[in-house]
């Protein structure tokens, strides 16, 4: 098994591999806990999405290693889930469990796309700096969301937005956001996990020595998998004409999300093949679309590969025998359910801010001298968080 892998063609040992594959489940743990979080506001139940953003995730990840033979973890997107919430469910009104079957059908686009090689000619159809505004948009629309659940920004009659009152809950919020951000920018491993946890622990005395409002309820400690979302998407009512447009922008953002992934940690750890593309960029791809096609059946938002891959393959990880060991990693906090859920909405949003923050990168990408280049890249930045 482990020749598969040709871990001294790579040079690189199973100890490696083993520490960089858990360097890159700590950076991308976060997802167990904001994914819920995210989805449960378009009433699909904390607890069975929980079951499904680590069922996918660990599945997804095992197959890139053992298919694709990359060092990538895959889980449930963000950007993606914040689309699906607010966009599609509750913007669209559209019921989560037809929201589920899109998903299945942007999966199911996304793997014909991807076996018969039509993804170089649909980039090239897309302008790049628009692929960047776009990017850059869903960021500030993430970041957006924190300062809501941070309950930072509120609704007002008159600005339609405003800054809520100084108090304890948003004190405790720009301190948990802060030193967040002092832990990413020393570099500190699985940074947006422990911030997520210091926002959970400074959030515990909310209601119970000082403010009104209980931010955070003990559930217990564990509890056999929730399946009720498996199986549960609409197949037959999500694929329709009217439909279709929110299908393809699902298998678009996806599709850009994964290219850009694979090429960014590709480039950082020298994972290229003879003619300077990702390594295994076909396989690659196949297996990310079926992660979406089986979040869909799972429960959950669309799954993509993850940025935060980067992590292990700074640790020295070069083959998929990283990914079956991070894979491996998620399947424990199946029956931790309810641990998780009493993380509440508030504790994710820093990481939120963060988030959005990492995804602003590509602004500097845009020639903003050339008007049009700007107007279109602005307005794509702007209309996606200040349309919800």
């Amino acid at each position: 098994m482990l020749k598969k892998f040709e871990l001294e063609k790579n040079k690189t040992t199973v100890n490696t591999e083993f520490f960089g594959g858990l360097s890159s489940f700590l950076a991308s743990f976060y997802i167990i806990i904001v994914n819920p979080a995210i989805l449960s506001q378009a009433g699909l139940p904390f607890e069975a999405v929980s079951t499904a953003t680590i069922m996918v995730a660990a599945i997804s990840t095992i197959l890139m290693g053992l298919y694709a033979n990359n060092p990538i973890v895959l889980a449930p997107g963000m950007g993606l889930n914040a689309f699906f919430t607010f966009s599609v469910v509750i913007g669209d009104k559209i019921a989560p469990e037809v929201a589920l079957g899109v998903v299945f059908w942007a999966g199911i686009l996304f793997i014909v796309f991807s076996l018969f090689n039509f993804r170089e000619k649909l980039m090239a159809l897309i302008p790049l700096h628009l692929r960047f505004a776009i990017s850059c948009g869903i960021g500030l629309f993430i970041a957006f969301i924190g300062f809501i659940n941070g309950k930072v920004i509120i609704q007002h009659p008159a600005t339609l937005v405003t800054m809520a009152p100084l108090s304890s809950v948003t004190i405790t919020f720009f301190i948990a956001l802060m030193i967040t951000a002092i832990l990413v920018i020393r570099k500190i491993k699985a940074a947006l996990i422990l911030g997520i946890i210091l926002s959970l622990l400074l959030a515990l005395p909310q209601g119970r020595l000082w403010g009104s409002d209980i931010l955070v309820q003990w559930q217990g400690l564990w509890a056999w998998p929730d399946f009720s979302l498996l199986g549960k998407l609409n197949l037959k009512d999500s694929f329709t004409m009217a439909l279709l447009p929110t299908t393809i922008a699902f298998m678009f953002t996806n599709l850009f999300d994964t290219i850009s992934t694979l090429v960014g940690v590709s480039e950082a750890g020298n994972l290229l093949d003879k003619d300077g593309r990702p390594r295994n960029l076909k396989e690659s791809l196949l297996v990310d679309a079926f992660a979406t096609a089986i979040s869909g059946v799972a429960g959950t938002s669309p799954t993509t590969s993850y940025i935060e891959s980067a992590a292990g393959i700074h640790e020295g990880a070069r083959t998929g025998l990283s990914s079956v060991f991070a894979g491996l990693c998620f399947l424990p906090f199946l029956f931790l359910s309810p641990l998780l859920s009493m993380f509440p909405l508030y504790s994710t949003a820093p990481i939120l801010v963060i988030v959005g923050v990492f995804m602003l990168a590509p602004v500097t990408k845009i020639n903003w001298k050339q008007i049009e280049i700007a107007l279109p890249s602005f307005l794509a930045m702007a209309l996606i968080p200040m349309t919800f």
